[in-house]
């Protein structure tokens, strides 16, 4: 009895002595940052960008474009780095900047060039607010800062709208790529493997992007797009990828999720509509005399979507021919975005990192001179399968009856 009272009287001055969380803060005290930007000022110094969720605004009628006020406000500030933005924003907000619910970091056109991207990550890792799961995106024609203080007309916190805008694009046209904090660092102390960033651009006049207006109209004046994927060499941007070129990279690098090609059928241009529902791509890496042989091999799957002219699609010979177009296709834009990287000089493909992993030994006499001799001269094989595994509802197109 004598040691169970002595267990109680521990356990009661315990309860007394732990008093729960010591850095408990209310949610009134927080100032919720939905998304950070970078850009430069003429001075050269950094100038951060918060994007502030405004709680009560979020919550009210914004919905259907029936709002009075604005679901987020923008606050910026310059500073020699990142961290001193900070510091001057926090006096110009009555609360604690929180992170925690940061999910986009944007980086502009000028910063990505000028001074490049290798320097800007290690606040974000460090911080324990910070998750690195962040998605990362570039601005093209237009300031990080003119991009947050756009309204957005569907999502009510414009980075989410980015963020659905890029799952979107690269879930239908696979051009475009998710890229967060952890990719783009792995990226850049990888060797031989170049990031990739998705940009975004602002149509119309970015002023008028930030009055209620704007959202209020069915059709709204001001909004944002994707528009192209960054490439970079030793951390600072060089180039541009669009359309085709930007697709047979993300081909190359096992990155389409989903994506539709047009190929010519009985010589009528974009004919028969292909939709890529799944696809793998291994890629092989050897040294023959120091010289680099890379192999591509791409599996496509897929149903036709659509179709102009009449075409027999029971017929096993003609699905065998339309798929031997579709892999003639993807190989074709695989092999224009290989040569535009060798051109740029930059290996975005992280050829150079499967040869790291199969000749480790070797990789370390070439790794210096791989983006400007050893990438730029490699021979380079792609393969390409692909097949049709569905037709849709029916087979032959009511076009064959009419042709009939």
């Amino acid at each position: 009895m004598k040691h169970k009272r002595s267990f109680f009287a521990f356990i009661l001055i315990s309860l007394t002595v732990v008093s729960g969380c010591w850095d408990k803060r209310e949610m009134n005290e927080l100032a919720f940052v939905s998304a950070f930007a970078v850009d430069l000022n003429e001075e050269g110094k950094y100038v951060g960008t918060f994007q502030i969720i405004n709680p009560g605004n979020v919550a009210g009628g914004l919905q259907g474009g029936g709002g009075q006020n604005a679901s987020i406000t923008v606050y910026s500030a310059a500073g020699d780095n990142l961290l001193e933005t900070e510091g001057h924003v926090s006096m110009k907000v009555s609360r604690d900047l929180y992170y925690a619910h940061t999910n986009l970091i944007i980086i502009s056109e000028k910063v990505a060039s000028e001074k490049g991207i290798t320097e800007l990550f290690d606040l974000f890792e460090r911080a324990r607010e910070f998750r690195t799961t962040t998605n990362v995106v570039l601005t093209r024609n237009s300031s990080a800062e003119e991009m947050l203080s756009v309204l957005t007309e569907k999502d009510k916190i414009p980075a989410e709208q980015i963020v659905n805008n890029l799952k979107g694009a690269e879930e239908s046209q696979g051009e475009y790529q998710k890229i967060t904090i952890d990719n783009v660092i792995n990226s850049l102390i990888t060797s031989g493997n170049e990031p990739l960033i998705s940009a975004f651009s602002i149509k119309g006049e970015p002023k008028k992007g930030t009055k209620m207006e704007n959202i209020q109209a069915s059709q709204p004046e001001v909004r944002m797009e994707p528009n192209g994927l960054g490439v970079f060499k030793n951390g600072k941007l060089i180039d541009w990828l669009e359309g085709e070129t930007a697709r047979g990279t993300l081909w190359a690098t096992d990155k389409v999720q989903a994506t539709s090609l047009n190929i010519t059928w009985k010589n009528k241009k974009d004919a028969i509509a292909y939709q890529v529902v799944r696809q793998k791509t291994k890629i092989a890496a050897q040294l023959k005399k120091d010289r680099p042989k890379i192999s591509i091999s791409v599996r496509a799957e897929g149903r036709i979507a659509e179709v102009s002219v009449s075409s027999d699609l029971t017929n096993p010979h003609t699905l065998a021919a339309i798929e031997k177009e579709v892999a003639k296709e993807i190989k074709e834009e695989i092999e224009k975005a290989i040569y535009h990287a060798q051109i740029n000089k930059s290996d975005t493909f992280g050829f150079g990192d499967a040869i790291h992993r199969s000749h480790p030994d070797k990789w370390k006499k070439i790794k210096s001179e791989w983006n400007n001799e050893y990438f730029p001269s490699s021979d380079i094989e792609v393969k390409v399968e692909a097949f049709i595994r569905r037709t849709g509802l029916r087979t032959n197109s009511y076009l064959s009856d009419l042709e009939q």
